[in-house]
This record gives structure tokens, sequence and C-alpha cells, in this order.
């Protein structure tokens, strides 16, 4: 072998996967490749041109480019680019550019082709699931960038919308008369109150209306006795998506903004309405303040609006969030119209979310699951019928916004779901305890307890509680391994995709049933393992990785989860455009080859992680 040669050899031995293969396979392969120079600023690959070649990176870099001209990947010495045209289809849906002048180690399709048939390993490195997965994941959430003018809005820094007006404020010694006069002068919703340049308070018009005029309060007083204090704020770096999803939740709607040092100004609910007037995010603000009559059709009209922003707009991430953020909103307004007809609550209360709305991971199909937490100071024969009443009224109002009724009945309009903090407590406790498959089935649901309205302490120690239970009991661990591992991807032995045979279905696959549920499933057994209070699948992987799953086993689930919900909602998105009702059964053979084998990577992290579970939990049936 040349002193040439058997740098290359060299070279290839330090980088994956070629460092793999055998000495002897090693040896040979530096003499079927060609080494290439190229300058900066050439083009390698075309989009949407054929590529039959595989390049390694000797010296130099590459921009991996998207076809929406968005930078995907830089990719430098000892990576590979071109490798998804050789192991797929050879039309490339990328463009590849040099960045730096490149000296570049070609091996031709053919020669890969005799390589990977002797070698496995090298096809299997290239079909890597988890980069293929987490690239994939993110090209869907950049299509969203085709409207600008809206996604631009959307994703810039909440700094930038206020930047360029000083804050207003006021020192914490004012009274509220010199509070009210400032904000008159600069004719603004709100003021800050500060001490020593740190925001300690705000005062909005709603304060002095409520805490000031109504209560006949002198004008004089300082402004400490009527501000809220213990304020949520936004680092200048947060976008302007999450500051409408945080005032959603918190029903808030001026939130300062702040860096260490200073304090930059406050962003409204009124500024970014005159920003987001056409979009989905905004939705969940709109529902304030509508009457029950108007509240009809309201869950299904933002499911509408969603699909049709989808690929400009948001992600399917987002598209969940926001959806969820419509549905908390809902509730709230319904308890607001609710103690308008019934009269305030006898005792403290809690209307709580549990599956997919208290996850935050609500489609388009999603129907209704909720529950009620009431004060141990609960009489059933004094209260009970103030609760009924009042459950009654907020889920058949969300069933008529369009969040369908519940099939199995769980909600807080069945008195089985409304329980006492102490009775709540006492029912996890039992399920745990003796997890039969209906305990089961309730626990797994009702572990994904989220509070929505009125006193969430209640909520959050009834939560609390179960979890540390949870984490306590091995046998109830074991069954929900045995939930998890039970529905398995619909992928056959060769990686073919298992359809329905016949039926209403017939040659469709179930992405849910076979993906993101077992997923869920998992992230909330893990969770539960590690005594994490989180409800998100996102959220969980990601609390439990390192403690009871790997980071890489919680990387790779969370890929293949945000891949099968993007495709879900993709789907589901199209079924509601054409009026159909939205479900989980896609034809994948309507998918582009690309779509196809992400599918299939993203079954197979799926059918790899259930059977690292059996193997390491004493999973049986049940």
């Amino acid at each position: 072998m040349s002193v040439e040669l058997e740098e290359v050899r060299q070279f290839l031995a330090a980088h994956e996967p070629w460092a793999r293969l055998p000495d002897e396979v090693l040896d040979r392969l530096p003499s079927k490749m060609t080494m290439r120079y190229i300058r900066r600023g050439e083009t390698v690959i075309e989009l949407g041109g054929r590529n039959d070649n595989m390049h390694i990176i000797r010296s130099g870099a590459v921009d991996v480019i998207g076809p929406d001209g968005i930078l995907l990947d830089r990719v430098d010495v000892g990576r590979t680019f071109g490798y998804s045209t050789i192991v797929g289809d050879p039309t490339s849906d990328y463009s590849i550019v040099t960045v730096e002048d490149c000296l570049v180690l070609v091996l031709p399709r053919e020669e890969y082709d005799r390589l990977a048939a002797e070698n496995p390993q090298l096809t299997r490195f290239y079909s890597s699931q988890s980069r293929r997965l987490a690239h994939a994941a993110r090209e869907l959430e950049i299509s969203r960038a085709t409207d600008q003018s809206t996604a631009g809005v959307l994703h810039q820094s909440v700094g930038a919308v206020v930047a360029g007006r000083s804050p207003i404020t006021v020192d914490r010694g004012a009274t509220v008369s010199e509070a009210a006069r400032r904000m008159a002068e600069h004719d603004i919703s709100s003021i800050l109150i500060t001490r020593e340049g740190h925001v300690d308070g705000i005062i909005t018009d709603k304060d002095l209306r409520a805490r000031v005029v109504a209560a006949g309060l002198d004008s004089t007083v300082p402004v400490t006795e009527v501000m809220t204090s213990n304020l949520i704020t936004l680092d200048p770096e947060q976008l302007v998506f999450e500051a409408l999803l945080v005032m959603s939740e918190f029903n808030i709607h001026h939130l300062p903004v702040t860096s260490p040092s200073s304090v930059l100004g406050v962003i409204t609910s009124g500024d970014i309405s005159r920003l987001l007037r056409a979009n989905p995010v905004y939705l969940a603000g709109d529902i304030e303040g509508l009457s029950l009559p108007d509240l009809e059709g309201a869950f299904r009209r933002a499911a509408e609006t969603i699909s049709r922003s989808l690929t400009q707009t948001i992600s399917a991430g987002e598209a969940a969030r926001v959806l969820t953020s419509v549905a908390d909103a809902l509730v709230r307004r319904l308890v607001v119209l609710a103690e308008r007809e019934l009269g305030p609550a006898p005792v403290e209360w809690c209307f709580v979310a549990v599956g997919s709305q208290g996850r935050r991971e609500m489609g388009p199909a999603s129907d209704q699951d909720n529950a009620l937490v009431l004060s141990d100071d609960y009489v059933e024969a004094e209260h009970g019928e103030y609760f009924a009443k009042l459950a009654e009224f907020i889920c058949s109002g969300l069933d008529s916004a369009g969040q369908v009724l519940c099939p199995g009945d769980m909600m807080a309009a069945n008195p089985q779901w409304r329980m006492t903090r102490s009775e709540w407590i006492h029912t996890f406790r039992t399920w745990v305890g003796a997890p039969q498959p209906d305990a089961l089935l309730n626990a797994q649901i009702y572990f994904d307890m989220r509070p929505l309205a009125g006193t969430s302490a209640l909520a959050e120690e009834v939560h609390a509680n179960a979890v540390a239970l949870a984490q306590a009991a091995p046998r109830l661990q074991a069954h929900l391994a045995a939930l998890a591992v039970r529905r398995e991807p619909p992928l056959g032995f060769f990686r073919g995709f298992v359809v329905e045979r016949g039926g209403e279905y017939a040659d469709t696959l179930d992405i849910k049933k076979g993906g993101t549920y077992p997923i869920m499933q998992m992230a909330r057994l893990y969770a539960l393992q590690a005594g994490v209070t989180e409800v998100g699948t996102r959220e969980r992987l990601a609390a439990a990785a390192g403690q009871t799953l790997s980071y890489k086993a919680a990387v790779n689930l969370t890929d293949a989860f945000d891949y099968l919900s993007s495709l879900a909602l993709q789907h589901q998105s199209a079924q509601l455009r054409a009026g159909k009702s939205p479900d989980y059964h896609i034809d994948p053979d309507q998918l582009t080859s690309m779509n196809r084998e992400n599918l299939r990577d993203a079954f197979g992290i799926v059918k790899k992680m259930q059977t690292a579970l059996a193997q390491t939990n004493p999973v049986r049936s049940t």
C-alpha cells in the first residue's frame, strides 16, 4: 500500500462508521476512492439533483441547505455528506455548498453498495435513527417559515418587541395617584413598580378599577398596597410565542421583560394582538370575554385554524400546545360563566385536566378527560348539588365548543371523578397498591393531572403524593411497563409496514397505537420511577434522562415522538381541510420515500426501547 493510501486508511480508521470495518476491508477501501478538491462557494449537490457518490470530508466544511434556503447542518472533517441519496432516494432533498476549500474522499454508489452488502452496519449507521429523525423533525418545524410575515413575529424575541421604548416606572414609595398620572401621561395600561432598579411589582388599569376605585380606596395610599407582586417575568431572548402561552395559562395581559441588570419594558396582550391578528396562537386570548353562545364550536374552529396554519406558522409540538391553551382557556371562561349563574363555590375546589390535555399534547381528535378535586371541607349533602351543576356546565360547554365528551366517561360530570383531596390520595394509594386492569387504566390517565381552575394547591398536593407513591411501587411499575410494551409498532420483521387487512381502515396503520402511545407510556413510567412530577411526554423524558434512562435513549424517544406527532398532525390537518373527522390511520403508500424511511426509523426506536424495557422490568401481563 502506498503512503497516500495508508494515510487515507488511517484517516478512515479514526472516524465512524469506517472504524468499525474489519482490518482487511479497511485495507482495500482507500483504493476504491478518489480524492476531489472543491473550492469554497461551490454547490456540490443541487437541490432536486441526482447524486451517486458518498463524500467524506478530509478537510474543510460544507453547508446542508433545505428547500426553503434554511441552513440545516454544517458538516466538517470526518463527517459524510450525500449519504441520504445513497441509502435512500437518489434525488437530493438538500443542496450542499462548500463554506471552505474542501478536500473530499469520494466513494461511488456501486462501490458503497458492494461494501454495504458485506458490512450492513454501514447502512445502519447512515440510517441512524436519532440523527435522521432529529433532522426530519427540525425540517418539519422549519417549513412553517414559508409565511415570513407571521412566522417571523411568532419567533422573534420579546426583547425585540419592547426595544426602542423606555420602560415607564415609579418607585415603590410613590402613591397610587402618582402612578395613575404617569400612566395617563404616557397612555399606557400598566406601570412597573421598582426598587433600586429592579422590578418589585406592577399596577394595571384593571387594578386601579378593582382595587382602588371599586374598593373606595384613597388615591394617596402607596402603590405597594395595590400592586401585584411576585411577578412572572420574561428574559429578552424568550419568544413572542412563549409570551402568548404564559399569558393564556395564567390569564394575565402584561409581562415585564427584564435582564439581570435592567428593566427593558412590558409586553402586553395588546402588543401581540397588533402583531398577530390572524395567528392561531392568539386564539386562546380571544376566548376571554365571550358569552356562552359565542363559545359554541370554538375548539373546533381553533383546530381548523391551526390545521390551515400548520406549515406556515407553527410546528406540530407548538400546535399541540396552542390547541391545549385554547382548551384551557375554554375551561377558565366556562368557570367564570358558571359562577355567574351558580354563585361562588361553597368550599375550595380545583378543576383538573388529565390525559392529552393534562400533558399539553392535544390534537384535533382529542376528547375530554378531566376531574374535580374538592376541599376536605366538602360535605356531599350540603355541597354536592353545586359541584354537580358546575361540572355539568363545564363539560357540556366544552362539548358544545367541539371538545367532545369522553367515551369512557372520565370527566368531572361523572360523580366518580369528583372527590375530596383525601379521597383522591386514598384512591391513588388503592390504585398503586392493587393495580388491577381497571385501576391501572384509571391510574395512568390521572397521573397526568394538571390544575386549570380553582385552588391549584389541592391538585398539586394530590399529584405529588401520587408520584411519591408510584416511585416506591415496583409492582405498579411492572404493570405500567407491560402496558408500554403491549402495543408494538406496526413494523414487520424486514422493516415492512403491517397495515390493516380489511374494514374501514384497510391498508392503513395506526400511528398512535403503535407509535406515540407507547412512547407516552414509557415517558410516564420513567418519570414516575425517577419521582418526577412533570406531566408532558417531552418534559418527562428530559427530566428522567440520566436517572431512569440514558440521555441517548431520552433523545431518541423524543425525536421519535416529535416526528410521529408531526406526521399525525399533518394527516389530521389534511382531513380537517377535506371536511373529514380526524384520526390516526395513515396510508404509508401515500407518504414520500423519505417519510416512509423516517417512519420506519421512528417505529424502530419504539420497538428497540420496548425490548429494552421488557428486559429491565419484570413485565407481566395485565
